[in-house]
């Protein structure tokens, strides 16, 4: 008898540690899927958005190109949503005179007080450089634009441009350089991207009403059709699965919320002056008159 509640406890205790077992398990298993490396592989982690005709995509998935002319322009989205992370993507831009074409590569809630992280690329007549336009909305507000130009011609070649983001910034960055933060000063009663999780999407369309010279420049078409080109794109952030809580986490698989990147490294710091001090041409924390004396609180904060 006293063999038998012994044995007794000693199952009950070996079941509550297999079910705490079980339960960690899950937990973590549940940890480690918010994560993804994407597969490299557009048909594999896109869906086309619009005019399929004008997506054409490689034999392996590695590589797609979108087409603007008359008819239509072309995008597509990521199959997931995301809250936290960095995505990086190879774009080469529409050569030649691409007045009034816009390139896209975003991130965007879909909600209506929505939260967005924008590149945005405005074509130029022949000869000019592009320009490249970032923007942020927080909690459905935005008139959050900076324009630079970039030091490289990126209709010749494939560039990197990425998107870090996580609990304490975002970083855009081209080619690793950083050219522009936006840090969370949501204690400061600054609105931040935190609990929407977001999608990728990409597009080529007409912008010529404001894209180039504030509409000046309006698309010629006997130049085109106008191609850009994206590849090797890389997807690591969390997966939303509707529990903003495994995205926020600061797990190893987290990466993106632990503390070295919570705000710019040395060398970052270098660079990203770098890039405010010679190649900014629009900054909307300089545009009093726009704001009429009144600029956004974000901009007399720290940057990093």
């Amino acid at each position: 008898m006293h063999h038998t509640i012994l044995l007794t406890k000693a199952m009950t205790n070996l079941l509550k540690f297999i079910g705490v077992i079980g339960f960690l398990s899950a937990y973590l298993l549940q940890i480690s899927r918010a994560s993804v490396v994407s597969t490299g592989d557009f048909n594999k982690d896109f869906f086309v958005t619009w005019s399929p005709s004008h997506v054409n995509t490689s034999e392996d998935g590695k590589a797609r190109s979108l087409k603007l002319d008359q008819e239509s322009g072309a995008g597509f989205s990521s199959n997931q949503m995301f809250l936290f992370g960095q995505l990086d993507m190879q774009i080469k831009l529409v050569p030649g005179d691409s007045a009034g074409t816009v390139v896209g590569f975003y991130m965007a809630s879909d909600q209506p007080n929505r939260d967005e992280i924008d590149f945005e690329f405005l074509g130029n007549v022949s000869g000019q450089p592009y320009i490249l336009q970032t923007n942020i909305y927080a909690d459905g507000s935005d008139n959050r634009e900076q324009r630079i130009y970039l030091w490289f011609d990126p209709t010749k070649d494939f560039h990197t441009y990425s998107i870090l983001w996580n609990l304490h910034q975002i970083v855009l960055m081209v080619d690793s350089v950083p050219i522009r933060t936006y840090r969370n000063h949501a204690n400061e009663g600054v609105p931040y991207p935190r609990w929407q999780p977001m999608s990728i999407k990409i597009s080529l369309w007409n912008g010529d009403s404001w894209a180039t010279r504030g509409g000046q420049d309006k698309i010629d078409w006997s130049q085109g059709p106008f191609v850009a080109s994206f590849r090797n794109y890389k997807i690591d952030a969390c997966v939303w699965n509707g529990n903003p809580r495994f995205c926020r986490a600061g797990s190893p698989t987290n990466w993106w919320n632990q503390k070295q990147f919570s705000t710019l490294t040395s060398i970052q710091r270098r660079l990203f002056k770098w890039v405010r001090n010679y190649h900014v041409i629009y900054d909307y924390c300089q545009d009093n008159q726009r704001f009429q004396n009144n600029l956004p609180k974000e901009c007399s904060l720290s940057k990093y």
